[in-house]
């Protein structure tokens, strides 16, 4: 998968996986990650899926109706890409923090909807329910930030708290962040969720 990493200034930091939203890149993320810790080794991944010449992290069906069977598919070669990754940078695969939006926070979800260890944790900015009607694996140990917008025309909040309830009930940490916009990105809350991760 094309992605960058660089190397934090402390190894025992979480390395912070960042997973852009539609029609992002690898480069997205990265000033996020500078506010979230900067000591922290990155590694930003580009999505495989194209959508219109947009990039993304597996195929939907239309807006907010995902292919599950892509998700699935593309999910595991994510989880497989961090075993790599982790073996060809020497960083600690068990302390992975996931920082995604959109687009990239569901596949950071479905990440850990479907393997229990992949991440040490999440912050999800924008995330959907990846799958409904299946058992996940146990999250504890695991902890996410969900930021979620009040009146998000892509993301419902009973979305967000849906997901919220979904990981609490897989023994997952879960803090649900409200701010009163739609679906777009702010600086408010990545200072909140920079202030959960320092709180970890």
């Amino acid at each position: 998968m094309k992605h960058i990493f660089n190397k934090g200034k402390d190894a025992n930091k979480p390395t912070l996986l960042l997973l852009h939203g539609t029609g992002g890149n690898e480069l997205d993320l990265l000033p996020i990650a500078g506010i979230i810790d900067d000591e922290a080794s990155v590694l930003s991944v580009r999505g495989n899926v194209l959508e219109n010449g947009m990039p993304r992290f597996f195929r939907r069906l239309a807006e907010g109706v995902f292919d599950e069977a892509d998700l699935v598919f593309r999910t595991k070669e994510l989880n497989d890409f961090l075993d790599e990754a982790s073996e060809k940078y020497g960083f600690d695969r068990t302390n992975i923090i996931a920082v995604g939006y959109s687009n990239g926070a569901n596949i950071a979800a479905s990440l850990m909807f479907h393997y229990g260890t992949a991440l040490k944790g999440a912050i999800l900015h924008h995330p959907m329910v990846p799958r409904r009607g299946i058992e996940l694996p146990d999250l504890s140990g695991t902890s996410v930030f969900i930021a979620a917008g009040t009146n998000d025309p892509i993301c419902s909040p009973e979305e967000s708290t849906e997901l919220q309830s979904l990981l609490e009930k897989a023994n997952a940490k879960v803090e649900l962040h409200w701010e009163n916009k739609g679906h777009q990105l702010t600086l408010q809350e990545v200072e909140a969720a920079a202030q959960w991760y320092r709180s970890l």
